[in-house]
This record gives structure tokens, C-alpha cells and sequence, in this order.
């Protein structure tokens, strides 16, 4: 009987080793793949321009997965090494606190969810697995730490206000340790749990970029991929006001088209659409519509180009390159920026380490170099730099 009892405990103990030390990371790399298809050579030209731009990317999913951002991994699709590799100013980091069983980019319900279970395979504080509020506010915390224990000079640097992209981008000039900046963003703003009141609390912990929805329709609207994918509610109104007025970025990635409309004709500030691609090169129903990108420009806004297949139907350089083109030759080239979704579940040609590749691309479609530094960086700044101040009150009545 004693040695059924201690087989029993030892196979539970495997159970248990397998499924927290070795099923996250398992998970993480079945999920976040670079298809390993032949990349095109970058040429001297691309490789100099590359390394004189200031490059932002709109969107990844990295705090999502238990690893130290701070080392090179041999999984996933970013970290801090390799952001430095590819000559990243400013990453944004994105938040996400559900995702449904069996999801699809067509219709899901939001009556399940896989990251309670990531949750605590991943050994995350309990207050985690249950709270989607508290998913947000450990993935925060995690690059509060992540800052605090990287190099002062060239490491992390979170940033949450327009003058600390300005001292970030000082720090980065004529020196060989280069600070990479870090902004955190929201993937669907059900973690308000219902309150809008918990919108403070997200800004407390540094949040300044927020999805109104992700892969489900939720308290403040439709999502594309929801049930009902129908417009904003009351809730979500309120919410939009109360981010542009406190400096918070809204992100139309992933809303249903009658909740991308309501937010373009309500808002008072640039919108961001931070990662997906354009109908007139993927049609695939969570890319924009030529007229919501004229919607987009109209706000002073940008759209985040991914890698990904259901961004360009395609992982090649190229075809990222097509999409951006027909944003810029539809609305300008102001308006156009990356946003690959790394670490989202996706699986691209290419990590951050290679992102002249991208670069090279721009130049091959006969984007000059100034064309190429806005679209790799300088059209982010501008709008990030305007988006984090809070707006201005008006005064009172005479």
C-alpha cells in the first residue's frame, strides 16, 4: 500500500513538473513560430538606412508568456537582446487577459477562456486566475521589473509620457549602449471588469494604449470577431472620453465595423489601428476597409502593419511592404506604421532581430529613405507624442 501511495505522489509530481516547467514553454513555441522560408538578402543600401532609423512598433504580445524579456530566447519572436539586434527605439507592449476556447477570426463567444488556464500553468499570483483586471496589472508589474533589473544605460525604459519618448530618444543619440523604451497597451478592454472606474487604476500602473475589444464582443462594444459585433455601448463611450482626456491611446484593432465608425466619428484626438493589414491586399474581416482608413487619417492617426498571414495573407517582407503602400498612396504617407503582433499566436517569416528586413522591402516597392523613416518609426512618435498628453480643459463659462 506504501509504495502505491508513494507512486501515486510520484506521478504526481511529474504531472506537476510537466505540466508548470515544461507545458508553458511548449505552448509559448507551438504558437509563436517563424516559418523559416527563405529570406531575401538586404543589401549595404538597406542595412546603413536601417541603422539611422527610429523604429516603433505598435504592437506585441510578449508579457503574455512566462520568460525574461531581459535574455535571448530560443522561443517567441522578441526580447530585449533582439530588439536591440533589430534597432527598436520603442516597443509597445500589449496586455492580454482573455482569449476564447477555439478561436477564430469570425465569431466567438465570451463564455470561455484559455489564459485562466496559462495563468496557472505559468505559476502567475494567484490573483490572477480569476481577475482579469489583476492579469493586466501583474503584466505591468512584470516590466516595471524587467526596467528595474536591466542595465541603466542600454536596457529597458518604460515610458508613459510624451517627455520621456523625448528623453528616450536623446538618450539613444551617439552612444553604443542604447536604452530601447517600453509602453504599455490593452487588448481589449474587458479587464475593466465592467467599471469604468477601473480605467484609473490601468493608468496608475502605466497603461496608455487600449483595444476597445479583442476577440469577442464585451461590455463596451462589438468585437469583429464576436457574436453580435455590434457598435459601443454607453460604457464604452464613456470609456473612449475618459481615455482621450486622461492621454490614453485608442486602438481600433480588433473592434467590429460599426464600433470602428462610432469611434472615428466620436473621436477628439488621433486614433491608432495597431496591428492588422487592409482589405484591398488580405481580405480578411479584421483588416481596415479603405474607408475606415480614411477614417484613420482623418483623426491624424496610423495604421500598424503585421507579419502575419491574417494581416497580408502572406509572411513575406513584401507583402508587408503592399499594404503599406496602398495606405500610403490612399491617405498619405503620414499615416502608415508597424505592427507586427509578435508573440500573439502568430507565426511570421521573420523576428524583430531581422527587421531591416522590412526596410529592404519598403525600398524595393520605391519608398525613399524619408518615406521609410516615418513608416518605420517617425509617424508613431508623432502621434504617441500628441496621444499621451492629457487633454487640455476647457474653461469655464463666463
Amino acid at each position: 500500500m506504501r509504495k502505491f501511495f508513494w507512486g501515486i505522489v510520484a506521478l504526481l509530481l511529474i504531472g506537476a513538473v510537466g505540466f508548470f516547467g515544461i507545458a508553458p514553454g511548449y505552448v509559448e513555441a507551438s504558437m509563436n513560430k517563424v516559418d523559416g522560408k527563405p529570406l531575401p538578402k538586404v543589401s549595404a543600401e538597406a542595412i546603413a538606412l536601417h541603422k539611422t532609423l527610429t523604429i516603433v512598433d505598435l504592437h506585441s504580445d510578449t508579457l503574455m508568456w512566462k520568460r525574461d524579456m531581459l535574455e535571448r530566447a530560443e522561443r517567441g519572436h522578441m526580447d530585449l537582446p533582439r530588439l536591440v539586434e533589430g534597432n527598436v527605439a520603442l516597443q509597445v507592449f500589449s496586455s492580454v487577459s482573455k482569449t476564447p476556447k477555439g478561436q477564430n477570426y469570425d465569431a466567438n463567444g465570451a463564455d470561455s477562456d484559455n489564459i485562466t488556464l496559462l495563468a496557472v500553468a505559468q505559476m502567475q499570483p494567484v490573483r490572477t486566475w480569476n481577475s482579469l483586471l489583476e492579469r493586466s496589472l501583474w503584466h505591468s508589474k512584470k516590466l516595471h521589473l524587467a526596467e528595474a533589473a536591466s542595465d541603466s544605460d542600454g536596457g529597458l525604459r518604460l515610458v508613459d509620457t510624451s517627455s520621456k519618448i523625448d528623453s528616450l530618444l536623446a538618450a539613444r543619440k551617439g552612444v553604443r549602449s542604447v536604452p530601447v523604451g517600453g509602453l504599455l497597451s490593452i487588448e481589449g478592454l474587458q479587464n475593466l471588469e465592467g467599471k469604468a472606474e477601473n480605467l484609473d487604476k490601468l493608468y496608475a500602473a502605466g497603461f496608455r494604449m487600449a483595444g476597445i475589444t479583442h476577440f469577442f464582443d464585451n461590455e463596451l462594444a462589438g468585437s469583429m470577431h464576436g457574436i453580435k459585433k455590434g457598435g459601443l455601448t454607453q460604457l464604452g463611450r464613456e470609456v473612449i472620453q475618459r481615455m482621450e482626456d486622461k492621454g490614453m491611446i485608442v486602438d481600433i484593432a480588433h473592434c467590429s465595423r460599426q464600433c470602428v465608425t462610432e469611434i472615428l466619428a466620436m473621436a477628439r484626438r488621433p486614433v491608432v489601428s495597431s496591428h492588422g493589414g487592409v482589405q484591398a491586399t488580405c481580405k480578411v474581416n479584421r483588416n481596415l476597409s479603405d474607408e475606415h482608413i480614411k477614417g484613420v487619417a482623418k483623426t491624424g492617426g496610423i495604421i500598424g502593419i503585421g507579419y502575419w498571414d491574417g494581416a497580408i495573407c502572406d509572411t513575406s517582407p513584401k507583402s508587408v511592404a503592399k499594404a503599406m503602400k496602398h495606405v500610403r498612396d490612399l491617405v498619405g504617407i503620414q499615416h502608415v506604421a508597424l505592427g507586427s503582433d509578435y508573440d500573439g499566436a502568430t507565426t511570421v517569416r521573420f523576428d524583430t532581430s531581422k527587421l531591416a528586413q522590412v526596410t529592404q522591402a519598403l525600398m524595393d516597392e520605391g519608398f525613399t529613405a524619408d518615406e521609410i523613416r516615418a513608416v518605420m518609426g517617425g509617424n508613431a512618435i508623432r502621434v504617441l507624442r500628441e496621444g499621451l498628453k492629457p487633454m487640455a480643459k476647457a474653461p469655464p463659462a463666463a
